[in-house]
Order: C-alpha cells, then structure tokens, then sequence
C-alpha cells in the first residue's frame, strides 16, 4: 500500500498543518500557485487539497474540494473522505513536513529551555530545518483536540 501524501493551496494551511500532526506527508507553502500545485500534485502523486473551486474545477487527477472554513471539519472532510488511519502522530515537522529524527537527550542540552530538558527524557529533531520537539504540554492539548473529533487517533 502506498503512503497518500497531500499537498494544500494556501486555503487550507491550518489543515495541512494539523494533516502533519497526524503523520501524513502535506507539501504546504503560501507561495505556490494553481500551477505549482499541480504539477507537484501529478509528479509526486500527492492529492491536492484546496478550497478553489476554479482550482478545484480544472481536470485533475487527485483533488479533493474542501468544504468548510473551519479547520475541524476540514480535517473531519478529509479523514472521513479518504478513510485515513493508521495515524503516525507528532512524526512530522509542522513547520517543513520532514519526517522527525530521534535524539539522544544530550544532543537537544543546548537547543531547549533548561527546565525541559530537565524534565524530558525523549527529543526528536528535524533534519531539514534543525527544529527541536518534545512531549509539553502543547503536545498534550494538541492530542486532547484529536481526541475530541470523532476519535482520530
């Protein structure tokens, strides 16, 4: 089975961020155009995620039209359209969508806050744009709000 890999318009990046907390793999930059996004879409297999409908009416092989405004049920659209599963949570970048690299604790000594690194035993880096994650409290509201949408994850 292929792993369905998205890309977003600039319509949707709060859907392409919270697609990345779930693992899926979501090519997202406010600088892309129509253009852009398909011929990406086409050469990377990836399914195009936009809320143009002038986008969206063009003949595309993989779109999905994004019904809400709301990044909930967009969200909601999506899994339930494609019946996405097998969730891989907090294995990607938010920022650059590169899949994240474990580190060993003294690797993250300087690139956290000393109370974190105190207090946390696991770190994972981003290998594209050096980036620094943990398990905080953040991630644990961020897994509370998918927990709420019909038992994500």
């Amino acid at each position: 089975m292929t792993e369905t890999k998205f890309i977003a318009d600039v319509m949707v990046g709060k859907l392409a961020r919270w697609l990345r907390v779930l693992g899926f793999d979501v090519a997202y930059s406010n600088q892309y155009d129509d253009d852009e996004i398909i011929r990406r879409a086409n050469n990377e297999h990836r399914i195009i995620l936009t809320r143009d409908t002038g986008l969206a009416a063009r003949k595309l092989n993989r779109c999905l039209l994004i019904e809400s405004g709301n990044y909930k049920e967009q969200l909601q659209q999506v899994v339930g359209s494609l019946r996405l599963k097998d969730f891989n949570v907090f294995s990607r970048c938010l920022e650059c969508n590169a899949v994240l690299e474990d580190i060993d604790k003294e690797a993250a000594f300087e690139k956290v806050p000393p109370y974190v690194y105190l207090t946390h035993e696991r770190f994972a880096r981003c290998p594209s744009c050096e980036r620094i994650y943990w398990h905080g409290t953040h991630a644990e509201e961020m897994l509370k709000e998918l927990r709420l949408r019909d038992g994500f994850y």
